[in-house]
Parts: C-alpha cells; structure tokens; sequence
C-alpha cells in the first residue's frame, strides 16, 4: 500500500472503527463475525480507493459494509427481518452533495441552458428531441413535419454551434456573420 493511500485510509476510515464495529455487532446475528466482517469492508474500502479515492469517505464506508452484510446474508441464506431492517435503516447517501458541488452543477447547467438557447428554434428542437428526449431521427422528422434528412442536417449544425459556443465562440449569430462572409469573401473571388 503507497504511503499516501495508508494516510488516507488512518485519516478518513479509521477514524470511524468504533462506529463500523458497533454497527456490524448491531445488524449482525453472529458476533464472532464482527472482527472478520470489518477486515472484509477494510479489505474493499482499500481495493476500491487505490483505483479512485471516494468523494465521501466515511458514506462510502458504511454503503460497503451495507453491501458486503447484504451479500454475506444473502450467500448464507440467512435472511432475518430484523437484520434487513437495520440495513435499511442506515440511510447513508453514497455520494453527499457538498454546496460546492451543488453550485458547480447548477452554473454548468445554466451555461448548457444559455448556449442551447442561442442555437436557431430548429436546430434547438431537432438537438432536444434527439440528445435529451432520445428520439429517433424518423420519430423527430413526423414530429416537426420535415425530412428525415433535414433532421440530420439541423442535428449536425446544431452539434456543431454547440461544441463552437463551448469551446469559446461569442453567440451563433457572431458565427454566422463569420461564416457567411467567409462564403461571400469566396464567392466573389470565383
């Protein structure tokens, strides 16, 4: 185990032993298991944070424990109403929303909101039926009254406005008087 991982583990997940063992002895029928059962949710919590370190430790913690009790009591077939009840009643988010985060994701979606909005009706619609509703191109084209090619056409210049207004274009309308007088630059020269 790299030094980082062990000061990580002693910090976020030792620091809950007491809690994990009471609540393993609480919800388990078999109390010479506890001590094995704790290793086994250490054993997972360590395997699982070498590849990606949990955003919640100590959830992460006990949403393994609920996991590895279910799974034991299921393998043993030893299924008492008392023991699913505790499991339940835990009540552990696996991934708590930090403010923070909750901020971040609430900006990003009026970012989308914003840059989807620029795009012309059309385009706007045919992304929406397609990307967030999952509609079928045949589905978006008897819906809006037009051709299946058209839904492609107005899918593929509406993708491509969004990945230019992500990635730093003004507004549509900006890209547009850019492209068309790049058209009309090439046009007169011909």
């Amino acid at each position: 185990m790299n030094e980082s991982l062990h000061r990580w583990f002693a910090r976020e997940i030792c620091a809950h032993e007491a809690a994990l063992t009471r609540y393993i002895a609480r919800v388990w029928p078999r109390q010479a298991e506890v001590a094995d059962l704790r290793h086994e949710v250490y054993i997972r919590v360590l395997e699982a944070a070498a590849r990606s370190r949990p955003l919640s430790p100590k959830s992460f913690l006990f949403t393994t424990t609920r996991h590895l009790l279910t799974d034991r009591a299921r393998r043993n077939r030893i299924v008492s109403i008392e023991l699913l009840e505790d499991l339940n009643s835990l009540n552990v988010l696996v991934d708590e929303i930090s403010p923070e985060r909750l901020t971040s994701a609430r900006q990003q979606l009026r970012r989308v909101s914003d840059i989807l909005n620029q795009l012309p009706d059309r385009c706007r619609d045919v992304v929406w039926m397609r990307k967030v509703e999952n509609l079928p191109q045949k589905q978006i084209a008897a819906r809006l009254g037009i051709a299946e090619t058209t839904v492609e056409k107005h899918l593929v210049r509406g993708m491509q406005m969004l990945g230019d207004l992500f990635h730093g274009a003004p507004t549509v309308d900006a890209a547009h008087k850019e492209q068309k007088r790049e058209r009309d630059e090439a046009h007169d020269g011909k």
